[in-house]
């Protein structure tokens, strides 16, 4: 058993370990590609990018550079990244990238961006920040506050309520009447109503009222649950909707 659990945390140490490992096996890569035809210190080299739509070069590369070739470098990254692939075209690739063929002297050299060299590869400029994480559902994050603090998250304002429409084109509520059960009684939204209201908030389980006569209501039912539970919390209403819709529940 003890084993076992020596292996395991050996397991978790690896898995850890895989991304750092990643941008070393990239670097490694693109060295190997660049002498495997054990050609002169000139040779075409894909550069790797930084992200998904950067492209990096080593810094005295990108200085020899023209602002076309570099233009059409970027241009060809960020064409691949918005397509959903990580290498860009070979049309793009570039020469001198080489180290002489000394692995130590290819991962020391200054790798930066193409698009803004004042930038090391991977690193974040100023205008990119990080977008704030989310707070639980009806809450959103107070601007300037770090993630899991106290008091970064606050209460989402509450939206207005939609208009109650009985008449009319947009009707969604059904009137009111002063008497009868069921349907007959009024009140409630109608099944336009709830359609509208279930579009406009993604997830929301609204359902129109059960009418059905209780007595045909088969026990332990979702409907007959929804009745019992509708009659439950509304027994205080008294005002002439909450009567109404009482009554359209046959409560």
């Amino acid at each position: 058993m003890a084993n076992a659990n020596k292996l395991k945390k050996i397991s978790s140490q690896l898995k850890k370990s895989v991304k750092a490992h990643a941008k070393q096996a990239e670097i490694i890569d693109g060295y190997l590609s660049s002498v495997k035809n054990n050609s002169p210190a000139m040779r075409r080299v894909k550069a790797k990018g930084g992200g998904t739509k950067k492209v990096c070069l080593p810094l005295a590369k990108i200085r020899s550079m023209s602002s076309s070739e570099k233009s059409k470098i970027v241009s060809a990254k960020r064409k691949a990244g918005a397509a959903g692939k990580y290498k860009r075209s070979s049309k793009s690739n570039t020469t001198g990238t080489s180290s002489g063929g000394s692995l130590k002297n290819w991962v020391k050299q200054d790798w930066r961006q193409v698009a803004n060299p004042s930038l090391k590869c991977g690193e974040k400029s100023p205008g990119e920040k990080k977008s704030p994480a989310k707070c639980w559902q009806g809450y959103e994050r107070v601007p300037g506050t770090a993630k899991g603090s106290k008091g970064s998250c606050k209460k989402s304002p509450a939206k207005k309520a939609e208009p109650r429409k009985t008449i009319g084109r947009g009707k969604n509520f059904n009137k009111a009447n002063p008497t009868g059960t069921g349907a007959k009684a009024g009140g409630g939204m109608t099944q336009k109503g709830v359609n509208e209201y279930k579009r406009k908030n993604p997830g929301s389980k609204l359902k129109t009222a059960v009418t059905k006569d209780p007595s045909k209501l088969k026990p332990g039912s979702k409907d007959a649950k929804r009745r019992k539970s509708f009659c439950a919390r509304s027994k205080s209403w008294k005002g002439e909707r909450g009567l109404a819709a009482r009554r359209r529940w046959n409560c």
